[in-house]
């Protein structure tokens, strides 16, 4: 059983998610306001947060600035219909992923158990070493641990993913439809703006220049590779 923190200030919404949550066999713990979830945050320990971004007083993208802070803790974001830059803003600021309310129960379960399977497990493909070196970026593949010159880098569950599904094969060209389904499990024809946050925010954390980044590269019209520099 999954413990799920949803945040949502909506007591109609937030009463059905919760319902829905529980039937799917979920604990949930409700909270009305951005600071009342970060206090369950501490009480409750919670597996993943189910974040609205409409939260009066202290905004939703805020809560996710602070959870990033110091947790690389799953979260969810919850969004209107039509709300496309607080999506993206959300992405950024290290949601995993979002839904669109009205929130479909099914789907809602769906992509916390796809978000909770990224935490336990990660592609360690077969015929290559545990531990990887790229110039000062160093990949370990059993530990699931990343670090730049020696130094962690701290990575969410999605960004982890992406970084070992692409570094899996060096110079390959993925497109935003295959990282989707490998790294988010969206077999449908999916939202490309999770990937392009998330590489973003991967880049960040790597140090990698924006205008020419070194590993994670952008092919134009076609999608991502890793680059093993020779």
């Amino acid at each position: 059983m999954s413990r799920v923190l949803l945040v949502e200030d909506d007591p109609a919404v937030r009463e059905g998610a919760r319902l829905a949550l529980r039937r799917q066999g979920h604990e949930v713990a409700p909270a009305r306001t951005g600071e009342e979830g970060l206090a369950q945050l501490r009480s409750f320990l919670p597996d993943v947060v189910v974040l609205d971004l409409m939260l009066p007083g202290m905004t939703g993208l805020e809560v996710c600035r602070r959870i990033r802070a110091d947790s690389q803790l799953p979260i969810i974001i919850m969004t209107a219909l039509g709300d496309d830059v607080d999506v993206v803003l959300g992405l950024e600021t290290g949601a995993d992923d979002y839904v669109v309310k009205p929130v479909q129960a099914r789907v809602l379960d769906a992509r916390i158990r796809a978000v909770l399977r990224r935490v336990e497990a990660a592609p360690s493909p077969g015929g290559r070493g545990a531990v990887e070196t790229y110039g000062e970026l160093s990949i370990d593949r059993a530990a699931l641990t990343v670090s730049r010159g020696g130094v962690p880098i701290l990575l969410a569950p999605s960004e982890l993913r992406l970084l070992l599904t692409l570094s899996a094969a060096p110079d390959r060209v993925f497109s935003r439809q295959q990282l989707l389904e490998a790294v988010w499990e969206h077999s449908y024809h999916g939202d490309a703006r999770l990937v392009d946050a998330c590489v973003k925010r991967l880049r960040t954390k790597m140090g990698e220049p924006p205008r020419k980044p070194r590993h994670i590269q952008t092919v134009r019209g076609f999608g991502y590779r890793f680059h093993s520099p020779r």
